[in-house]
């Protein structure tokens, strides 16, 4: 299935060495320099990304997670006044 067109422009610079490296890549993968960039910078963030937002537990942790979460609060006065004060970043 074809890919939908893209619109949007990315535009960077590399040094010589750097650019020769890439399109010697995308060469013996037999593609554009383009989208040789864009998979490997598409592969790079979803990594990253995925490595901040994903977590694996065995059994074991998994338990002592969803027992934490399903404890009260140890200081639910102290846990009230944090929650009613305003955050740094709300501030004006």
């Amino acid at each position: 299935m074809p890919r939908p067109p893209r619109h949007t422009r990315v535009s960077f610079r590399v040094d010589a060495a750097e650019k020769a490296l890439i399109c010697r890549a995308a060469e013996v993968l037999r593609t554009s320099v383009s989208a040789f960039v864009v998979e490997a910078s598409v592969q790079r963030a979803q990594a990253l990304l995925t490595d901040r937002t994903r977590f694996s537990l065995s059994a074991r942790q998994m338990k002592a997670f969803m027992d934490a979460l399903d404890a009260p609060p140890p200081n639910p006065d102290a846990l009230k006044t944090l929650l009613n004060h305003e955050a740094p970043w709300e501030r004006g």
